[in-house]
């Protein structure tokens, strides 16, 4: 299985070499004309990028989630949603890579297969980075109205967080 897997994308290549050649492309000049576009399009998305980044460095560092989050705790405490799982949850639409050093965090403190851990899970797998998302593709092509996509993409994180809660205690 290894070896098969280390040969999959030299044989992919090889074929869209052979099959470019079979249909007369010139596929060295195709390949740079698409390593061109690949560029423009990486200069069309680093402000957008770089911006969000710097966004959430900034959020995160100034620790407003843990103040925050620390005057609901006894509200929490009384329908059985652990404290740790907030930061997490939050942070998740705003940047998959916060939130994957939360779950990270989590997994320490309590274990993979602890119920926080198996509710971290299932809030990274049942929501999307959906802020990150919009600043990164709308801000590739200059849309400013994004109209209903924000609320709609954060509404569906919602439902998903709601979900996962309910089924981790459901299964677990």
């Amino acid at each position: 299985m290894n070896t098969i897997s280390k040969m999959i994308i030299p044989l992919f290549v090889l074929f869209v070499i052979f099959y470019g050649y079979r249909k007369k492309i010139m596929i060295y000049d195709t390949f740079l004309e698409g390593a061109k576009e690949g560029l423009i399009t990486v200069f069309h998305i680093f402000p957008a990028i770089l911006a969000m980044v710097f966004a959430i460095n900034i959020f995160l560092n100034s620790h407003l989630l843990e103040k925050i989050f620390s005057l609901f705790i006894p509200f929490f405490n009384k329908i059985n949603i652990p404290v740790e799982i907030l930061p997490m949850a939050f942070v998740r639409p705003i940047s998959g890579t916060a939130s994957l050093a939360i779950m990270n965090t989590i997994f320490a403190n309590f274990g993979p297969d602890s119920f926080v851990g198996r509710l971290a899970s299932t809030i990274q797998g049942c929501t999307d980075t959906t802020i990150y998302v919009l600043a990164l593709y709308f801000g590739s092509i200059k849309i400013n109205k994004t109209r209903y996509a924000l609320t709609t993409g954060l509404f569906a994180d919602l439902i998903g967080i709601i979900a996962s809660f309910i089924i981790v205690h459901l299964i677990f």
